[in-house]
């Protein structure tokens, strides 16, 4: 949660609000309708609701990073990425995050510990992504991925990592944004 300051703006009244679509867990659509503190109404606001998603910055004793590639309709393109998913209900981030490590990787173990806690979109998505440091993961086995994920798993050194940021090779936001907490939290010792 973030602090709050004397002077921060009021929260919205939500005057009505309606589902327009529910496809769970990719997509739950719903309409609302506030009125702003000063009165003024929004007929027409929209906010796609998720369920929380985990991302792990996993590094081995080597010092290499566990990334996956896999192609990504929206963009129409193969990138790096860490891996991530989605909190199954009932499930906490930390055991999701070492799920999904494990089954996108074949990777685990390790210590483990909260690195950040991002929204891809506070105005228009209702979720965080939680992204958990694992270091001194190990090869468990091999990769189970989901039926729906075709990845590949690469082990990058930890000093390229800024490499491929730089050059375009990482394009998720909220996957750029905790290796650059990572790497800078490493910089200054």
């Amino acid at each position: 949660m973030s602090s709050k300051l004397p002077d921060d703006p009021l929260p919205w009244e939500c005057l009505d609000q309606r589902y327009l679509f529910r496809r769970p867990p990719w997509l739950v659509l719903r309409h609302q309708r506030f009125r702003l503190p000063s009165g003024r109404e929004i007929p027409d606001y929209w906010i796609s609701e998720f369920p929380p998603w985990v991302n792990v910055v996993a590094v081995t004793g080597n010092d290499e990073l566990v990334l996956v590639r896999q192609y990504r309709p929206g963009l129409g393109a193969v990138h790096y990425e860490l891996p991530a998913g989605v909190v199954d209900a009932g499930e906490d981030g930390e055991t999701a995050a070492r799920r999904e490590l494990r089954e996108e990787t074949g990777f685990g173990g390790g210590r483990w510990s909260l690195l950040t806690r991002l929204s891809a979109n506070p105005a228009l998505q209702d979720n965080l992504t939680t992204t958990y440091l694992a270091e001194g993961v190990a090869r468990l086995g091999g990769p189970a991925p989901e039926v729906t994920e075709d990845l590949r798993v690469h082990l990058v050194k930890v000093g390229d990592a800024d490499r491929l940021i730089q050059e375009g090779e990482i394009v998720q936001a909220l996957h750029v944004a905790p290796l650059l907490r990572y790497l800078m939290a490493r910089a200054n010792g």
